[in-house]
């Protein structure tokens, strides 16, 4: 009996993708880095640049809640082999080993992961939407992804720093508006 050949593999290139991370429950900072040593551990999964903690106030579906535990967000840029619903199981198995407890959407978490964009794919099923729906509304994505990668582009709505710089004007416009109503609000009748 002649030795068997080994059949060849068929490997998947390595691909570019962004995942957004915050914790606002329990030892926060310690709870990210874990999920990061996880995440870089990963079979398929290269971790290629981590950027700094922002810490900012809790986002609900009604706003800004200034009485929600504080989060640490950041932006990890990964290389993966992993297809884009393989690498979201993952993200979600790290997610659940460290205490994600589902009941409430946009509730309190001991760990958030977030794929935000993977090398410019586009996809929209029941489970997965990239690039995320949401990314060019949350400075706590924009801002660290910006200071990993400065030429950072969202896919489909252009690149990060002026989806930031857009965000920042459009967040200076409400300011004045508010402060202009309550200058009118509380002016002398």
């Amino acid at each position: 009996m002649s030795p068997l050949s080994p059949r060849p593999q068929r490997l998947r290139p390595f691909e570019p993708a962004v995942v957004a991370f915050g914790s606002n429950l329990g030892d926060r900072e310690a709870t990210i880095r874990a999920a990061l040593d996880d995440l870089a551990a990963t079979p398929g999964v290269r971790l290629d640049a981590v950027s700094s903690f922002l810490e900012t106030t809790a986002v609900r579906p009604h706003g800004i809640d200034d009485l929600a535990p504080r989060y640490l967000n950041g932006v990890a840029m990964i290389s993966t082999a992993l297809d884009p619903h393989a690498l979201l199981a993952e993200l979600q198995r790290i997610e659940d080993e460290h205490g994600r407890v589902r009941r409430e959407r946009w509730g309190d978490r001991t760990l958030d992961l977030d794929l935000i964009a993977m090398a410019g794919r586009r996809v929209d099923d029941d489970r997965l939407v990239l690039p995320h729906p949401r990314a060019a509304e949350r400075r706590f994505v924009l801002e660290p992804w910006l200071e990993v990668d400065p030429d950072a582009e969202l896919p489909g709505l252009g690149r990060v720093d002026a989806l930031l710089a857009r965000l920042e004007e459009s967040r200076e416009g409400r300011d004045v508006a508010a402060s202009g109503r309550e200058a009118d609000e509380g002016g002398v009748s």
